[in-house]
């Protein structure tokens, strides 16, 4: 994060969060009925929060369709490289479903977003959020008289430009489709050819990341209104429902990290756990500082060839992908945060729906750009796919740069732990790999 006047971007907005909650929960203790302080809560801090939250909706669609299609044609491009491919794209999948499946179970064990007052949540939703909450319920509604058969149609676009103009009221699904289609087909196309796509999506993606830049230095204002507003609505249990989710994302990435990674390593790697975190503790301790699985990318490349002693072939493949197209961390964090933002509202989730937001959170992990603040955008499209007040986003912003640094570190250790699962599983060495795909 870049500093302004010597204060981070991520310090200001945590003093936004804390500041614009303290001030709410004088306001509710001291003037709760009182029309002028009413009046401020529904004429100025609700609208600056809806513009801030507005600034990322905008360029959700840019965002993930970009992400989404050079993610999967990197992916895509691991044919060319044979076994090593196919087994990066098995263990990816395995790895992020467990992740996701650790953060949904923990949600629903935990519940850290009940207790909260929900006839009160109620006034708290600005009038667009609640009239989303009953047409994403009155579609939840319907959905249950489809038939198996419509829900595969529906994933299928006729029109892909519609689809991405309805995304964030249902086409969801099928503007995600039509990425990985798109991400495939690219990966097929000689390289010549395709350059001009590519570049066109690369400077698509990386604009897409600046007017993220442009948001996030108006969160420390939206997050205080958005805090103000809830707080005065709330009080302090909001804030209470708060560090109950930090507490338990930290847990679940602490568990993922060090359970589920070093049972990798120790039974398909067949290294020693401990060794493996020595070995790589430069890596781990970049990626929390930078909050950047692309920036750490240059020093996961150099500490898995020489530390972990992993061939460059197969380490310099399985890295350079797994720094766009493998987020286990920012998968959990995804459907922890948003399985949270249901229980903070009062929104019940079936079963269907939560599987609903493992899938989207995996694919996420494949979508989400690897700089800090990426993954809100996308959070944010699946939160109005269910029907939840997106506005709750901005409390969780408040707290997320130790989230975010946090994550950034099961990012990478993921990447390293997947590269040395396929070099063992390749017998240590690619004799299949063209140099060319690799460069």
């Amino acid at each position: 994060m870049e500093r302004t006047r010597g204060i981070p971007l991520h310090a200001k907005i945590l003093i936004g969060l804390v500041l614009g909650a303290i001030c709410g929960s004088i306001g509710q203790a001291l003037w709760a009925k009182d029309d002028t302080f009413v009046w401020t809560v529904a004429n100025v801090m609700e609208p600056i929060g809806t513009i801030f939250m507005r600034m990322l909706f905008m360029i959700v669609v840019p965002l993930l369709f970009s992400a989404l299609v050079m993610g999967v044609m990197e992916i895509g491009d691991a044919r060319k490289v044979g076994r090593v491919g196919l087994l990066s794209l098995l263990m990816t999948l395995l790895l992020s479903g467990i992740a996701v499946g650790i953060g949904i179970t923990a949600v629903n064990l935990v519940k850290p977003g009940e207790g909260i007052d929900h006839s009160k949540v109620s006034t708290a939703m600005p009038s667009s959020a609640a009239k989303d909450a009953e047409k994403a319920a009155a579609k939840a509604k319907e959905s249950r008289e489809k038939k198996p058969a419509d829900y595969v149609l529906e994933m299928v676009p006729t029109n892909p430009v519609k689809s991405a103009a309805e995304a964030m009221d249902g086409g969801l699904f099928a503007l995600m489709f039509f990425g990985i289609v798109f991400g495939l087909a690219m990966s097929k196309v000689d390289a010549e050819k395709s350059l001009p796509v590519k570049q066109f999506l690369e400077g698509l993606f990386a604009v897409s990341q600046q007017v993220i830049e442009f948001a996030l230095r108006m969160a420390p204002y939206g997050v205080f209104a958005l805090g103000f507003k809830t707080t005065a609505l709330l009080g302090l249990d909001a804030l209470g429902a708060l560090g109950k989710y930090a507490i338990l994302v930290l847990v679940a990435l602490a568990f993922h990290q060090f359970v589920v990674y070093s049972l990798a390593i120790l039974t398909i790697a067949k290294r020693s756990p401990l060794e493996f975190f020595r070995q790589i503790r430069t890596v781990m301790v970049t990626a929390f500082a930078t909050s950047s699985s692309n920036a750490t990318l240059p020093t996961a490349l150099k500490v898995a060839e020489e530390e972990v002693g992993l061939p460059r072939d197969i380490s310099s493949f399985v890295l350079t992908v797994g720094a766009t197209a493998n987020q286990n961390g920012t998968a959990l964090f995804e459907g922890i945060t948003v399985l949270f933002l249901a229980q903070f509202y009062g929104i019940h989730l079936e079963v269907g729906q939560q599987v609903t937001v493992m899938f989207l959170s995996i694919l996420a992990g494949v979508g989400t750009a690897g700089v800090p603040g990426g993954s809100w955008p996308l959070i944010a499209i699946v939160l109005l796919n269910i029907g939840v007040p997106v506005e709750g986003i901005g409390l969780c912003i408040g707290i997320d740069r130790i989230l975010d640094m946090s994550r950034t570190v099961l990012n990478v250790t993921g990447d390293i732990t997947i590269a040395a699962c396929v070099t063992k599983l390749m017998g240590g060495k690619v004799q299949d790999v063209p140099e060319e795909a690799l460069a």
